[in-house]
């Protein structure tokens, strides 16, 4: 075993230790004559089990061949545990209501395409913008939340929503829009106009569309990768925007789709993934974690750090907060190293940004927009 190796699995060994005296594993066991051997708790048995996981596709190499050779495999695995995430060839737009703000104007939007569901999605268009006076365009994704895009595009006059808005600085559709930016912000499942709550009977929604969705053999998160890459598409249709400068950014759930989206669409030119910096082993292991991010068989070849890294050569800034209680240390450490990893071989570790920022589980933009006006203004 080589010195990294040994040092990934003292981490982990740590790791493990720590987190199940902190949830309280020992306490779990049941008393029985049998003693250790009677340590058969499901959620003991799983933490147990994630510190066994694969991994086997982890990048170890230090060449840009190597890499880009890795990049190649990964992504074609990755591709076979989400399923088909193409967007529709042919669709149709229905226009809704559109609002006139000061700098730009938003519209709401339906996207309709036979075999897939209807897409909600907001466009904010900034002013003066042409076929001859075209702008960059920006992929806004929402996280979790009652108010799904609704939140990302501003909308202060939900009930309760201005609340949300300033709590997570969630209004980052608007801030690219007043940047100069033109801005799709999509709908995602099971969120905003696209979920009855009510019909859950208290249950999470995530976790129930999951299974529903597993019994069809399909994935949330392959289903809401569809309709990203969907909106770029709009995007690109759009006569005001330029077609090869498009950027995305999301915070939380929209950090992690993302990650997503830029790792398998290489339309994306640079990206900003807010507070999901974690790992899907370090989740499982002692955190309930949103059915909507699930990818069966993932850790079998990877992890999320490992989907990060199919963005690379690309610019990325990934935001932690302080104080965001999502983001474990020493495992956001172990993303970061991976990340470093693979851009390092690309040679281009000046892409890799990482903004800590003074705050928790919010958007800061601190590096971001000067990266996208870097990226996407020239």
């Amino acid at each position: 075993m080589n010195s990294e190796a040994k040092s990934g699995s003292i981490r982990r060994r740590e790791f493990m230790k720590h987190t199940l005296l902190t949830a309280g594993a020992s306490t779990l066991l049941p008393t029985s004559s049998w003693g250790e051997e009677s340590a058969t708790i499901v959620h003991h048995d799983l933490a147990l089990a994630m510190e066994k996981a694969k991994l086997s596709m982890l990048f170890r190499g230090s060449s840009k061949a190597e890499c880009q050779t890795w990049q190649r495999q990964f992504r074609i695995k990755l591709e076979q545990l989400l399923g088909d995430s193409t967007p529709p060839p042919k669709w149709t737009m229905i226009e809704g209501s559109h609002q006139e703000f000061t700098k730009y104007t938003r519209f709401e939007l339906l996207l309709k395409a036979e075999g897939v569901p209807l897409l909600p999605v907001y466009l904010l268009v900034p002013k003066g913008l042409s076929a001859s006076r075209r702008a960059p365009g920006v992929l806004c994704v929402h996280g979790h939340g009652a108010y799904g895009n609704d939140a990302i595009v501003g909308r202060r006059d939900l009930e309760g929503a201005a609340e949300h808005i300033d709590q997570l600085n969630y209004d980052y559709g608007v801030q690219f829009a007043e940047r100069g930016y033109v801005v799709a912000a999509p709908c995602m499942v099971p969120f905003g106009r696209r979920v009855n709550r009510d019909s859950y009977g208290g249950k999470d929604p995530c976790a129930v569309t999951f299974v529903r969705m597993q019994a069809l053999g399909k994935l949330p998160i392959a289903s809401n990768l569809r309709d990203l890459r969907w909106s770029i598409d709009l995007l690109q249709s759009r006569p005001e925007v330029h077609k090869d400068a498009i950027g995305c950014a999301g915070l939380s759930y929209g950090g992690r789709m993302t990650m997503m989206v830029s790792a398998i669409d290489q339309r994306v030119r640079v990206a900003s993934v807010s507070g999901a910096l974690n790992l899907m082993q370090e989740r499982m292991t002692v955190r309930h974690s949103c059915g909507s991010q699930m990818i069966p068989g993932l850790l079998e070849y990877g992890d999320y750090s490992e989907i990060g890294s199919l963005i690379a050569p690309r610019p990325c800034v990934w935001e932690t907060g302080s104080t965001d209680g999502l983001i474990v240390p020493k495992w956001d450490e172990v993303f970061r190293e991976r990340l470093r990893r693979t851009y390092q071989a690309l040679r281009a570790a000046d892409k890799l940004h990482f903004d800590r920022f003074e705050g928790g589980h919010e958007w800061s933009g601190r590096i971001a927009f000067p990266l996208f006006d870097e990226v996407l203004k020239k």
